[in-house]
């Protein structure tokens, strides 16, 4: 099984290297980072890269495709060569799957009619699309597997992994990285954050509506 995680500038780095250490761990899996290019591709801050081994054209049919979320998420909408790739692997794909506003770019032809999650920030922007947006953390519909925010790629992967390898295989990777969350505050979501903060990311959001 191969599955194939997307990199784009600016992209944020926990929402590709959460499913990379969760779902990557599948047995027998090959992972591999593809971009339009290869070589090193930034992130939002531009101050860490991953390295894209393949491009979009040498992987044509992974069975898995991972799209991650980020500011760079926004020019990727008019990038004819990573959509058209989106369709051509998704044709064939067992699992086509995203991360935060990662689900965008699949809205662009793939999710019509499904529900999806993305960003908190970004979820009425999904109804553009004809996507029925839902705040769940990890949404199944189909093949298709969204997840929202940046830290939920996590958790998407250890859920999809316990699909496809069952619940114990999934528990022994969630083990194996100790994921326990435990946070030190109780602000990850909107309805639990602080109201000035959230109403201070809304308006300075790149989706937000004037």
């Amino acid at each position: 099984m191969q599955i194939a995680i997307v990199l784009y500038d600016r992209f944020t780095a926990l929402d590709a290297v959460g499913p990379y250490d969760t779902l990557g761990r599948l047995p027998g899996a090959e992972t591999v980072f593809v971009a339009e290019r290869t070589g090193p591709v930034r992130n939002e801050t531009g101050n860490l890269a991953l390295t894209a081994d393949r491009t979009l054209a040498d992987v044509p049919d992974p069975d898995i495709v991972i799209v991650p979320g980020g500011p760079g998420q926004t020019p990727q909408m008019d990038n004819a060569v990573l959509l058209d790739w989106l369709r051509t692997a998704d044709a064939t794909s067992t699992w086509t799957t995203s991360v935060c506003t990662g689900s965008l770019l699949l809205a662009a032809g793939l999710l019509d009619g499904r529900r999806a999650t993305s960003h908190w920030l970004a979820l009425d922007a999904l109804t553009g699309f004809g996507v029925r947006p839902t705040g769940e953390r990890v949404v199944f519909d189909g093949k298709y597997v969204t997840a929202a925010g940046v830290s939920s790629g996590i958790d998407m992967g250890l859920a999809l992994l316990g699909r496809i390898a069952g619940d114990e295989q999934a528990q022994a990777v969630q083990l194996l990285t100790e994921y326990d969350p435990q946070p030190p505050y109780d602000a990850g979501s909107p309805e639990k954050a602080p109201a000035h903060l959230v109403e201070g990311f809304r308006a300075g959001s790149r989706f937000s509506v004037a």
